[in-house]
């Protein structure tokens, strides 16, 4: 346990932003933040977890149904020790997900289990941030409690500059800090 004593689920999803969950890990525990990585089977496309597990220097999940070292149903005591579950970046995918109500992997199912704040950092093309039904599903999750970081305008994977680009590492460190007083 780190000394401030806050825990941080750091969900992170399949998208060429996973890289800066690097970051993210590695500044929230420089800020003796515990941080706990659980990472979509998407993400493992882009990431490896010994990254996460060295950055963290916790065990990084990826299956709801790798055995525990201890009995525990990992989804609920994850849910239950997060004062604050980030997913960053957060695709089309897991936001639609979390819309509808799915909750078909470890991620899903920490975020529904949990009474912490949840904070969305999204992260994607701007075609597909732009599109009505993402847009009416930021909005829903928005009114259930759920809260936002970016996007921002920036380089796209694309090539092209607009509105998709995850919101700068220090703005979404800003927010979990300030959504964790």
């Amino acid at each position: 346990m780190r000394p401030n004593n806050k825990t941080v689920v750091l969900g992170v999803t399949g998208s060429i932003a996973a890289y800066r969950a690097c970051d993210i890990t590695s500044r929230l525990t420089k800020e003796s933040i515990d941080v706990h990585v659980v990472l979509t089977a998407e993400a493992l496309k882009f990431v490896t977890p010994l990254t996460f597990q060295t950055l963290s220097r916790n065990k990084v999940i990826m299956d709801m149904f790798d055995t525990p070292e201890e009995w525990s149903p990992r989804h609920t005591a994850l849910a239950d020790k997060a004062d604050l579950v980030l997913v960053a970046p957060a695709t089309a995918n897991i936001i639609g997900k979390i819309s509808a109500g799915i909750c078909d992997d470890m991620l899903s199912c920490v975020i529904f289990a949990t009474k912490a704040p949840v904070l969305l950092a999204p992260a994607m093309n701007e075609k597909m941030y732009k599109n009505t039904i993402i847009q009416e599903n930021i909005e829903k999750l928005k009114k259930a409690g759920y809260k936002f970081t970016g996007p921002i305008r920036g380089r796209l994977a694309c090539g092209h500059e607009d509105i998709g680009h995850i919101q700068e590492t220090k703005s979404i460190i800003s927010e979990v800090k300030r959504l964790l007083k």
